[in-house]
């Protein structure tokens, strides 16, 4: 069977380049799924992407489709043909019903019995054929965050589709998408390349577009950034800060990466740097550049979609826009400091925090006295009280700064910014910084437990506003945040080793935002099994992680070090005999019909009994202090010095003897041996 490469480009109006990633994926996806569906072997997809063009190429795709070989099981040939091999009216029947002749059936033997089987064959189609038709579900399969109609045919795409290449080899496939209609041509760049370019087969698709100035493979667009940037980085003696996602966004905001340097005035380094790095980066998409300590240097690196006959114009263009937006970042600086943060938390209560919720200024305060709370809990020595308390009232002040209304984006830097140069402690202004802290997956945690405490308070307190005023997650949607606010509180605890009672805190919250007892709970389910997921996707199982949740749920940082010593001990033999025994007394207590709660020592007969009821005697008051202490080290040999005792227990005694006495003498031993596992947790959940 004959093999061909498969080309299909889509060409629009430039594509937000945040769309056309996970875009590219799916087409690989759609593209691949749709190959399998009609039978179609290929070797591998590979896909390209610029502003103005998504495309794919399938290499080695068969020229026609595998055929297709179906079987049907039918009645047993017992049933199907007499002795004399006639078909009976079930063999027709059944023949009739897969459409086919009744002498074709076969004789096929599964088990011990032999059935009539249909076999259908249908030879397959040239993919010619199929082409059309699959390449214009696929164009139409992608989609996008946005879409948008721009046509009469009202077909929707992430932006208008200007025109349609499909080669199978050398042969064009004719298929129309909207108003659209395929061909063999494509375009160049737009400025520095041919309008129209005619591709005769696929393998010259690549090198066509290369030399009219356009890279299609994202790799290589990168290789050529890259190496232009570290060429300009010698002619500043500085290194580019090559952000991963600004380096993305770059790379499918152009067709052919030129890239250059700026510079700006030298004073302006006496802002906050990341004041210039969001000015840069955020607004101007340049890449900032760091001298060999780490410094900020007055340079940027931009990436042109043009190569410009005089580049120094384009670099002039830029400087003139970035000097534009850091005066205005150098105003807001100077005369933000005019007025002392402290000095602007009554401006608070004019800023709405949420319509349902209330201004700032009160969420402000609510913070404020749940981390007065906290510190109660923690003991905090009364320096270290005052300065969460300090923090705590000036936790949203720089959110009335010109400098945050115009860059959002800088809350809690311009806090402490503004914060030490207004002769704040220093562990107060870092403070301010670190409550947002971690903002996202893999983002650093408060070092200090000053910006720990806060940012713990300001999350709880989320979570319970928002389930007051109804905001809480459903499905996809979190209009308030309340699933990050839940991560991001887990990932302080963990990472700055704040040992609290979230639950409590919790408790504390719901009192203070006036929740029902039922929101309360809701509340408190949400974050156990957002603990949950969380623990589960640090590799714990899910058994484990159930137990785990039960017993130290409300303490995230005792669940982590509980599932740290249990995961070590779960596959070891001891453990997994008493986790038997454990299902085996709840199993024995569920069914029992008498539940004694008053043993007698004087009816324990048999040695094992005795033993067992000694050590469970002995063991107890020592597990409910080790779970009280979340001393899991010890709860673990706790346990391992029980499992013998038990194990032997149900290997020589009859649970349900004869005599009642004994019998229910022994329902009550097992009480106990319950009583202790529920101090330990729910053994039996991790009986799989």
């Amino acid at each position: 069977m004959g093999k061909r490469d498969l080309l299909l480009e889509i060409g629009t109006e430039e594509i937000p380049s945040r769309f056309i990633p996970p875009s590219l994926s799916e087409l690989s996806r759609i593209a691949g799924s749709e190959m399998k569906t009609e039978r179609l072997s290929f070797d591998n997809i590979q896909t390209f992407g610029t502003p103005r063009r998504m495309a794919f190429i399938v290499r080695d795709l068969a020229e026609r489709q595998e055929d297709l070989i179906e079987e049907f099981k039918g009645p047993a040939w017992s049933s199907a043909f007499d002795g004399s091999g006639n078909p009976t009216k079930a063999a027709r029947g059944f023949a009739k019903s897969r459409g086919v002749e009744v002498d074709s059936l076969e004789k096929r033997t599964f088990g011990e019995n032999d059935f009539a089987v249909a076999v259908i064959r249908q030879e397959g189609r040239p993919v010619i054929e199929i082409l059309p038709g699959l390449l214009e579900r696929i164009t139409g399969g992608i989609s996008f965050p946005k879409s948008m109609y721009w046509d009469r045919t009202f077909t929707r795409f992430a932006r208008p589709v200007r025109w349609l290449l499909a080669l199978y080899g050398d042969t064009t496939i004719n298929f129309g998408f909207g108003s659209v209609k395929s061909g063999k041509t494509t375009r160049g760049h737009r400025f520095m390349g041919k309008k129209i370019i005619e591709i005769e087969n696929t393998a010259e698709y690549l090198e066509k577009l290369h030399d009219n100035f356009v890279i299609a493979d994202p790799e290589k667009r990168k290789e050529k950034m890259v190496s232009a940037i570290a060429g300009l980085e010698k002619e500043i003696g500085g290194k580019a800060v090559l952000d991963e996602d600004l380096m993305e966004e770059n790379l499918f905001l152009v067709e052919y990466p030129v890239p250059f340097f700026g510079s700006f005035d030298q004073s302006f380094l006496d802002i906050p740097a990341e004041v210039l790095i969001t000015s840069m980066k955020n607004h101007q998409r340049y890449f900032p550049v760091r001298d060999t300590s780490g410094a900020l240097k007055p340079f940027f690196v931009g990436v042109s979609n043009n190569r410009a006959t005089n580049m120094s114009v384009v670099r002039e263009g830029n400087e003139r826009v970035l000097r534009a937006r850091l005066s205005d970042a150098a105003f807001f600086w100077k005369e933000d400091q005019k007025v002392a943060l402290s000095a602007r938390v009554e401006s608070l209560k004019k800023i709405i925090h949420h319509e349902k919720l209330g201004t700032v200024y009160e969420k402000v305060s609510l913070v404020r006295e749940l981390c007065s709370f906290v510190s109660e809990t923690l003991s905090l020595s009364r320096e270290e009280t005052e300065l969460v308390d300090r923090a705590a009232m000036l936790s949203r002040a720089d959110t009335a700064t010109e400098m945050v209304y115009e860059f959002p984006e800088l809350r809690g830097v311009m806090g402490r910014e503004y914060a030490l140069k207004g002769g704040e402690d220093p562990r107060v202004a870092l403070a301010l910084y670190e409550q947002y802290l971690p903002a996202f997956s893999g983002d650093a945690v408060p070092k200090d437990k000053i910006g720990g405490i806060l940012g713990i308070c300001d999350r709880i307190d989320t979570i319970t506003g928002g389930f007051k005023a109804g905001l809480q997650p459903t499905g996809s949607q979190d209009p308030y945040g309340i699933r990050r606010a839940s991560r991001t509180l887990n990932e302080i605890l963990w990472g700055s080793r704040i040992d609290v009672d979230i639950l409590q805190i919790l408790a504390e919250s719901a009192r203070q935002r006036g929740l029902s007892e039922a929101e309360t709970l809701t509340a408190r389910e949400f974050i156990l099994q957002r603990l949950h997921n969380q623990l589960r996707e640090k590799g714990f199982s899910h058994e484990l992680t159930t137990l785990a949740v039960s017993v130290a749920g409300s303490r995230p940082m005792q669940a982590m070090r509980m599932l740290d010593v249990f995961s070590g001990i779960q596959d070891s033999e001891w453990f997994s005999g008493l986790v038997v025994s454990a299902v085996r007394v709840k199993n024995i207590l569920q069914k029992a019909q008498e539940r004694n709660m008053n043993l007698d020592s004087g009816l324990l007969v048999e040695k094992e009994e005795k033993e067992l009821f000694e050590i469970v005697e002995t063991l107890s008051p020592d597990v409910a202090s080790a779970v009280a202490g979340s001393d899991w080290d010890g709860l673990a040999r706790l346990l391992a010095r029980l499992e013998p005792f038990i194990t032997s227990f149900f290997d020589h005694v009859l649970v349900m003897d004869k005599d009642e006495k004994i019998r229910s003498n022994r329902i009550a031993l097992l009480e106990k041996c319950n009583d202790l596992f529920r101090t330990a947790g729910d053994l039996g959940v991790l009986k799989s």
